[in-house]
Formats: structure tokens, C-alpha cells, sequence
């Protein structure tokens, strides 16, 4: 059995994530949270990044 790194649960499988450039391994559970939440991150980024005018990359 395998340990979730974030929750602790014990599960059968474990799925690679990669965080602000770190691989994690991660439950399919907190493997979806954790995509939903670096998604939101990065619309809320561009959306403060527009109101400023930033016009370079990242």
C-alpha cells in the first residue's frame, strides 16, 4: 500500500503531479484538487496581470 503525500490516506495507486515545477505523488483525489487549484492560480494570474498591463511573459 502506498501513502498519499497530502492527505495520508493509504491507496493502491499513486499518481505523478508536477507542482510549481516538483513532482508529487498524490492520490487521484488530491491529484484533481491539486490541478483544479494550479489552474485557477494561473487564470487569476493573467487576470491581475491584464488589469496591470503587463505585456511580457512569465
Amino acid at each position: 500500500m502506498a501513502t498519499c503525500k497530502e492527505c495520508g490516506d493509504d491507496v493502491d495507486a499513486l499518481v505523478t503531479v508536477k507542482l510549481d515545477g516538483k513532482a508529487k505523488k498524490l492520490c487521484e483525489d488530491c491529484a484533481d484538487r491539486a490541478r483544479e487549484a494550479a489552474e485557477i492560480a494561473e487564470g487569476s494570474e493573467a487576470v491581475v496581470q491584464g488589469m496591470m498591463g503587463f505585456k511580457g511573459r512569465r
